[in-house]
């Protein structure tokens, strides 16, 4: 198909130019011939009248046009291809699509591993492209290379719909052989003890309970940072650390492990988990029916 003199399957071709910034990579992506590749930038070329790529060394960089066109280029596929996946219904059974989902490994353990239990059966065609939050996470939304995030409220973009996907309560973990959970957990206990808290990425970032700990104005010694949620347990083991955990991850872990949970000793807010979305996808079935699946083992546990 031509607009205005441009085909428009050299629309992806561009894209994937510019994200790998080498012909060779950018065919292998696509599954073209390099000769094929390297015929589509010239003609890329010609149409917009500049180099786009410029070859430096063994490398190519981007010109400034094409730099500017980048985020165009990225928001007239994404409308393109919300056109294509909101213009008919959506079979799971029939389906090959597949989902972009950026979410922590808190939810991949305690949401999306029990929801693929039953996926493999109701929707065998379907794939899922999973990924971590970054900070280009909200670029990455915008733009329609992700076609879910799920995070707590606080983490949420303001510029796109969100939705409530569960209510998620703390509890205390702990070696099982640690003499604290011998009796009732206190706050002086919480507060003496060692602790294993997350941190993320680069700018080493709060997380829901360490942020609310830290508004609580609890003082805790923290001994270790660790940089996910599912390295904690194993952190924990043979030591007299403690840590706070999501209940449903905790549900998952502590039977496997030998580890114990107690009770919170002061009010702690329970984390609200956003599921959130392009607002072009408000009417997209098979989003829809993600989020429920989704939802379904949240709602359960």
């Amino acid at each position: 198909m031509r607009f205005k003199g441009l085909d428009l399957n050299l629309l992806g071709a561009l894209d994937v130019l510019l994200d790998t910034r080498s012909v060779s990579a950018a065919a292998r992506q696509m599954n073209l011939s390099q000769p094929a590749m390297s015929a589509a930038l010239t003609r890329l070329r010609d149409f917009f009248g500049d180099e786009l790529l410029v070859a430096q060394g063994k490398r190519m960089y981007p010109t400034a046009y094409a730099e500017a066109l980048v985020p165009q280029v990225r928001e007239c596929l994404h409308a393109v291809e919300s056109m294509l996946v909101t213009s008919g219904r959506f079979d799971p059974a029939t389906s090959q699509r597949r989902f972009r989902l950026i979410l922590s490994d808190y939810v991949m353990t305690a949401v999306l591993a029990p929801a693929l239990q039953t996926l493999a059966a109701t929707a065998p065609g379907i794939r899922l492209e999973i990924t971590l939050p970054s900070p280009d996470t909200g670029i990455e939304l915008r733009e329609g290379r992700a076609d879910l995030f799920v995070a707590p409220e606080q983490f949420i973009f303001a510029d796109h719909p969100s939705e409530l996907l569960c209510e998620e309560r703390y509890v205390v973990v702990g070696w099982a052989e640690n003499p604290l959970f011998e009796d009732v957990l206190t706050l002086e206990d919480f507060s003496n003890a060692g602790h294993v808290v997350v941190r993320f990425g680069g700018p080493r970032d709060l997380s829901f309970a360490d942020r609310q700990v830290r508004l609580l104005g609890i003082e805790r010694r923290i001994e270790v940072e660790a940089p996910s949620f599912t390295t904690l347990p194993w952190l924990l083991v043979g030591s007299q650390r403690l840590a706070l955990m999501q209940e449903r991850l905790a549900q998952r872990v502590v039977p496997a492990l030998p580890l114990r949970t107690a009770p919170i000793p002061f009010p702690f807010q329970p984390m609200r988990e956003m599921i959130q979305y392009h607002s072009s996808r408000k009417n997209d079935e098979g989003l829809r029916w993600m989020i429920e699946r989704l939802r379904e083992p949240a709602v359960l546990m």
